[in-house]
């Protein structure tokens, strides 16, 4: 297992398949090329190796790739300079949208690799503050941020509604909806139609009930950002990877894989979650590998996720550190903005 996890090192560094006079020469591994060789036949029969031609080296299989990350006993931490990049690189974010962006591009910038960023769903954000502004006569624009800096818009029609009126109701709204989710905070609006002082405004209170409600209801699936697909197409073969970009095109199936796989994250000591190729279950991901961790909402099933996509043969302790790096960054952002 030793020879397995020198063979899976150097054919991630140099991408070419590895022989066993490269390994006795690039590494302290105590026995003969001989003994190399004979191993690396094993590891062949076992099926953690591959030949990919007569008298060349091998390269890792799914098989070895799986024992090599599981054999990952510590993520190596990056080192200050590091974090401070990514803290200055984040720092000069304006809202959680702008914030997961810069994420996405900073990922894909130290992995070479697609990131992809799903922003929290609305439908687990608690309300930290509703607005509602007029805009015209007959037209109010309802804005509602959420505990994790999330802003959400709706327009909503309503006709001679007094201005002190409506600073009085979104006054009662804000009292008694901050810390709701939207759904609690949808059936807690519809309630103020029975107070006397808010009559005037029955008509908006129907109405931001039913927007809060549309919100919730809409906004199960995340907000996805990706880059670094342009990098890695520059980097790799294309042709190697003309499925993975059409995968790319099926967010719905890549969301629904990568929340999976943030799901499982939370049970591993590492905090990240793999899946090397067929482990995937996606046809257009069989020569990559994901990397997903979650964030925010303490972890639970409709947590956020961050993830990267790419070869195979990537570089994972690189790429999971990476990815937890920044998961804790966008933990640590929500936490404040909470």
């Amino acid at each position: 297992m030793m020879i397995l996890r020198a063979v899976v090192e150097d054919y991630i560094r140099s991408h070419e398949p590895v022989g066993s006079a490269s390994l006795a020469k690039n590494h302290k591994l105590g026995v003969s090329s001989a003994t190399i060789r004979n191993d690396m036949s094993l590891l062949e029969e076992e099926g953690y190796l591959i030949q990919p031609h007569t008298s060349a080296g091998r390269i890792p299989t799914e098989k070895g790739y799986r024992y090599f990350v599981d054999g990952l006993a510590a993520l190596i931490p990056l080192s200050n300079a590091q974090r401070r990049g990514i803290r200055t690189f984040l720092s000069g974010s304006v809202s959680l949208q702008d914030t997961l962006q810069r994420s996405a591009r900073l990922l894909a910038s130290i992995t070479g690799q697609v990131a992809l960023v799903a922003s929290p769903a609305l439908s687990k954000s608690k309300v930290k503050r509703i607005e509602i502004v007029q805009v015209s006569s007959s037209t109010l624009l309802v804005v509602v941020i959420t505990d994790a800096g999330g802003v959400a818009q709706h327009i909503i029609q309503a006709s001679n509604i007094d201005a002190d009126d409506l600073l009085h109701l979104t006054n009662m709204v804000n009292d008694d909806c901050i810390g709701l989710s939207l759904l609690d905070a949808s059936k807690r609006v519809y309630s103020l139609a029975n107070r006397q002082d808010l009559a005037s405004a029955l008509q908006v209170i129907s109405q931001l009930s039913n927007a809060l409600e549309d919100m919730h209801d809409g906004e199960h699936s995340h907000d996805l950002y990706m880059a670094g697909a342009s990098q890695l197409a520059h980097r790799q073969n294309i042709g190697d990877f003309a499925s993975l970009f059409d995968a790319l095109e099926e967010q719905a199936v890549i969301m629904r894989l990568m929340t999976s796989l943030s799901e499982e994250a939370n049970d591993c000591a590492s905090g990240v979650s793999v899946a090397i190729g067929s482990e995937t279950h996606t046809p257009g991901l069989l020569n990559a590998s994901v990397v997903t961790s979650a964030y925010g909402y303490n972890s639970d099933s409709d947590s956020a996720f961050i993830g990267s996509i790419g070869p195979t043969h990537m570089d994972y302790a690189a790429t999971m550190t990476a990815v937890k790096a920044v998961a804790k960054y966008l933990n640590a952002f929500i936490s404040e903005n909470s």
